[in-house]
């Protein structure tokens, strides 16, 4: 493959959650390639060095600040701005998809393997929840917001056919490539760093939740639970858009942390009793990262969760997005019912780990690339 040249596209960088950690992955498996993003919202930050050394190309979007800083109020652009990018001297084109990524324009010649983590969330699975928390379901603005959430998903279902062959980042969105796309996937799990959140069988006296702090989240359900359960200690950890809002529900029991650097993120979840989910995720590498660290989790048993935690061997799944589910979940844990071994917990992430992702990634690129 050393012949060959390749483009990594990815939406765009503004955090470093786990499509972050995939494109991290891609860009060690192909140290060559060249990277194209929309926005790079953290080009001169050291912490993102992995991604800027690379000297990612960036699309018009970039050069106005106006729209940088806003980017996601110009969701009409992304298609163009997609669009936009000269692709035509790669042999192989690898998307890292949640939104747009995967509709570049490519040609007969061209080989293009899209990783898609999701369809657009805000325009099919989300859309009814958006417009109503956003105030955009009525009115004029709701009737323009519409209108472009409709040319995006026929944009989003036309532009499915420049990919050759779609990869899943878990069963949940194979089924949703399939229902949005009509097309099939592999599923190949994102990686997770279990050398590096290695297991910690000393436990302390509290709960955690880490997360991206916007409504689907559900982190409003979490803290709303522990309210309710004054004796039981919660650390939330994140940052995001909802931030004031969750902040005026905490109570005494509840510590708030904003966004920890890695280590300090380790330490939590090694000690914590338990790691608490109540999203609806497409997969979840914290949930890993939480297993791997040898702390059980009490996740909701939709999506992601669902297929990596075994209910009573591995965490609690609970079955509805409710205050009280979680109360009876914590009860569960409490009660002693359920008995978790903290190194049985980490030797079972090690499945998700990113050296088995690294190894599938490139046997499947390059089983495509010799059918060629």
């Amino acid at each position: 493959m050393s012949s060959i040249k390749i483009a990594i596209v990815h939406d765009w960088i503004a955090s470093y959650t786990g499509a972050e950690k995939c494109l991290e992955s891609f860009l060690n498996i192909w140290p060559d390639a060249d990277l194209f993003l929309l926005v790079n919202l953290f080009e001169k930050d050291d912490n993102f060095k992995v991604f800027n050394e690379r000297k990612p190309k960036t699309s018009f979007l970039q050069k106005s600040r106006l729209i940088r800083n806003n980017y996601r109020k110009f969701l009409f652009l992304f298609p163009y701005a997609i669009e936009s990018f000269d692709l035509s001297k790669y042999d192989l084109i690898i998307s890292s998809s949640w939104a747009v990524a995967k509709g570049v324009i490519t040609n007969s010649r061209q080989l293009h393997i899209c990783y898609c983590h999701t369809p657009i969330r805000y325009a099919w699975d989300l859309s009814i929840q958006y417009l109503n928390e956003t105030g955009l379901s009525k009115g004029l603005r709701g009737m323009i917001t519409k209108s472009i959430l409709h040319y995006i998903r026929l944009w989003d279902v036309s532009s499915s056919n420049r990919v050759d062959y779609f990869i899943a980042n878990s069963k949940n969105i194979s089924g949703r490539i399939n229902k949005t796309y009509r097309r099939e996937s592999e599923v190949i799990y994102p990686p997770v760093d279990t050398r590096y959140f290695n297991c910690n069988v000393q436990k302390e006296d509290y709960y955690i939740t880490v997360s991206r702090f916007v409504p689907y989240k559900k982190i409003d359900l979490i803290i709303d639970a522990f309210a309710e359960m004054p004796d039981r200690k919660l650390v939330v950890i994140g940052d995001g858009p909802d931030e004031k809002k969750l902040k005026s529900r905490l109570s005494k029991n509840i510590t708030f942390l904003n966004f920890q650097p890695r280590e300090k993120l380790r330490s939590y979840l090694q000690k914590a009793k338990a790691f608490i989910y109540a999203a609806e995720e497409d997969f979840g590498i914290i949930i890993i990262e939480a297993l791997s660290s040898g702390t059980p989790v009490i996740a909701f048993n939709r999506g992601g969760a669902a297929e990596t935690i075994e209910h009573g061997r591995t965490g609690i799944l609970f079955d509805n997005q409710e205050k009280e589910s979680i109360i009876k979940a914590v009860n569960q844990l409490e009660s002693g019912k359920f008995i978790f071994n903290p190194e049985e917990l980490s030797k079972e992430a090690q499945k998700y780990s990113k050296e088995i992702f690294d190894e599938k990634i490139k046997k499947f690129v390059e089983d495509k690339l010799n059918r060629r």
